[in-house]
């Protein structure tokens, strides 16, 4: 039953990340990238989404499948955070 129960938590952690975070990590991302700064919700957003990755790479530790997609997600993330303290660094006050 606990097989049944993780796979249904999978579903649900993978459309909310299809459906929510992504597009809207992506929306951040592009922000970012244009030079501007990350603002108190984006940034508590991402945390969100680093809480939803990792839960979802536990849950998909033994399911090779989707090991791909979980790399994709936390990378894209790194990403975004790298880029916005360089923006902070940047950019005084």
């Amino acid at each position: 039953m606990s097989e049944d129960n993780d796979t249904g938590t999978i579903q649900a952690l993978l459309d909310r990340m299809q459906k929510y975070r992504l597009p809207r990590a992506m929306e951040i991302k592009a922000r970012v990238d244009a030079g501007e700064r990350l603002s108190e919700s984006e940034f508590e957003f991402l945390q969100r989404v680093i809480a939803d990755a990792q839960d979802w790479q536990r849950l998909v530790k033994d399911r090779p499948a989707f090991h791909p997609l979980a790399s994709q997600i936390l990378q894209l993330i790194s990403d975004i955070v790298a880029r916005a303290l360089e923006n902070e660094q940047d950019k005084p006050g």
